[in-house]
């Protein structure tokens, strides 16, 4: 399997490079499925989860990732593929749904499922608002969810860099949240997935030692590119 080959093969170089401290792989259950959510600094931090988590975790990917061609493309598609990365369509619709559905599957067989809370890499490395999809696997499937606070990757890859600089980066994995699993899966009301999604980012929060924004990372992008737009616009 190509993530293994990854972790055995790639995985010595990578960890000279990022050299990655793993604290409270203990919180990762041996056996059953669980998520492990996270917060995201930069491309690196799907290396490192698989680096430092003893059990394979699968992710979800832009579909982007997968579709690139010549050698760049075909590099990030195996790059991605090799530690565990499935692609995901964001557009909506039935698309995303059948990539939540793929999700639930690798859990209810018992895989560890990881996902990064913010939906997206932080613009400036500050903690976001969570998006509710992991509380909702997590209501749905009856699985733990695992805080995971990934530190010191950005200061390793900074936003635009290809190859990160050589550095040490910390994988903290905080105590698992029990989640009772609902036979209806519409029982779930917003409050409830709201309230278990910021539960996670405050877990997170604490043992990355982030300043929090309650705002999703996505519309602070947006705001930015427009902005730079105007100006540039402007000149």
């Amino acid at each position: 399997m190509l993530y293994w080959f990854f972790v055995r093969t790639l995985g010595p170089l990578a960890r000279w490079c990022m050299h990655p401290e793993a604290k409270g792989v203990e919180n990762i259950p041996r056996t059953g499925g669980a998520i492990v959510a996270a917060n995201h600094l930069a491309v690196i931090d799907d290396a490192l989860l698989p680096l430092t988590s003893p059990r394979m975790i699968h992710f979800m990917g832009k579909a982007e990732y997968f579709e690139g061609h010549g050698i760049k493309g075909r590099f990030k598609k195996w790059w991605f593929t090799s530690v565990g990365v499935f692609p995901v369509d964001r557009s909506g619709g039935s698309k995303s749904l059948g990539a939540l559905l793929h999700a639930r599957r690798i859990l209810e067989e018992g895989h560890l499922f990881g996902i990064h809370i913010e939906g997206t890499r932080s613009p400036d490395g500050r903690l976001y608002r969570g998006h509710t999809g992991a509380a909702r696997l997590a209501f749905e499937t009856g699985c733990p969810i695992i805080p995971a606070a990934i530190i010191g990757s950005r200061d390793l890859q900074k936003p635009g860099q290809v190859i990160p600089s050589r550095g040490h980066t910390t994988v903290v994995y905080g105590t698992p949240i029990a989640v009772e699993k609902r036979d209806d899966p519409d029982s779930v009301t917003h409050e409830e997935l709201r309230e278990l999604t910021d539960r996670v980012v405050r877990a997170i929060a604490a043992m990355s030692g982030q300043d929090y924004v309650d705002e999703y990372a996505q519309t602070v992008k947006k705001r930015l590119a427009e902005l730079k737009t105007s100006k540039g616009a402007s000149r």
